[in-house]
């Protein structure tokens, strides 16, 4: 059936499953009227839908958008994710940037939320940023500064908040520098920035990152384009897409360069989510058909790796 809006494109989103069972997905919306798909990127709103099944959405009031006044996100508002924190209030961490500055330098911030409906943002300043010691700044070899698709996650040992982040290393071959940025939080609120997880491989960036455990082993989900692949380490004709990686545990380190696609011709920025019959599937939108974009999510897709 999939989420498909009349007036809206859809693309990239983040799930979140509440007590009572229902399946929050948030996801960045903008008009079909602009024309251009594009332009959706410099156009967007979070939108928020709920569904018992994972198929069938109601969908909800806009979540979030950027900023009507000057400031670090009154130009977009870019993924993130949804976390319940220890007061149970609901935290909304997303990527934004500012017209200020062509919205090319990214940065990541918090909306809290009673409800999961009512959104207000945490203060008027972004909560982290790059840090140069480890982090390509703007003005390195690409026209923007990566730093977005925050993943916050509780820390296993108890000890506060880790947040995974889509960031390209300070040193390195220009399209190899991507890696999980990575920055910690003793309480959600005052958040230090640290070492990436993982050094360059053979990816420009790895989006949309996500832990998860699969087949009773910690993994990073992640989504890269064609355009984003390292030609001098991928064979001629790599597709981009949905890609899947194992390792050590959730502070890694991680080898992106032992990645695996899923072969899927279509999905991107998805997340893996416990189906209803109980399997781990993904959850994303549906990017490219035949060169023209859909921008629609997907129903759950089975996790099968390229061989």
């Amino acid at each position: 059936m999939s989420l498909r809006l009349e007036h809206q494109w859809v693309w990239d989103s983040w799930p979140f499953t509440d007590d009572l069972g229902r399946h929050h997905l948030f996801f960045l919306q903008a008009e079909r009227a602009l024309g251009d798909p594009e332009a959706r990127h410099m156009s967007p709103s979070i939108g928020h839908a709920v569904s018992d099944d994972w198929r069938t959405w109601t969908v909800l009031p806009t979540a979030l958008e950027p900023r009507h006044e000057p400031g670090w996100d009154d130009g977009t508002t870019w993924t993130g994710s949804v976390i319940q924190g220890p007061s149970g209030r609901y935290h909304l961490f997303y990527t934004g940037g500012s017209r200020a500055e062509g919205c090319l330098v990214q940065r990541i911030g918090r909306a809290d939320s009673e409800d999961l409906v009512h959104w207000e943002r945490f203060g008027d300043e972004p909560l982290v940023e790059a840090d140069p010691r480890w982090y390509e700044k703007l003005g390195g070899p690409w026209h923007d500064e990566a730093w977005r698709d925050p993943w916050v996650v509780a820390d296993p040992g108890g000890h506060g908040w880790h947040m995974l982040i889509t960031a390209r290393s300070a040193s390195g071959q220009p399209f190899s520098r991507g890696v999980v940025g990575h920055a910690w939080s003793k309480d959600l609120d005052r958040w230090e920035v640290r070492p990436p997880l993982s050094q360059p491989s053979k990816f420009f960036q790895a989006e949309v990152i996500q832990y998860v455990e699969l087949d009773g082993r910690p993994h990073l989900a992640f989504c890269t384009a064609v355009g984003q692949l390292d030609p001098a380490q991928h064979p001629p004709g790599q597709r981009g897409g949905m890609w899947l990686v194992d390792g050590p545990g959730l502070l890694g380190p991680w080898d992106l360069g032992r990645a695996r696609r899923v072969d899927h011709d279509s999905l991107y920025a998805a997340r893996v989510i416990e189906d209803i019959d109980g399997v781990p599937k993904l959850l994303g939108f549906s990017d490219l058909v035949e060169g023209a974009f859909v921008g629609e999510i997907l129903d759950p897709v089975p996790i099968v790796r390229e061989t």
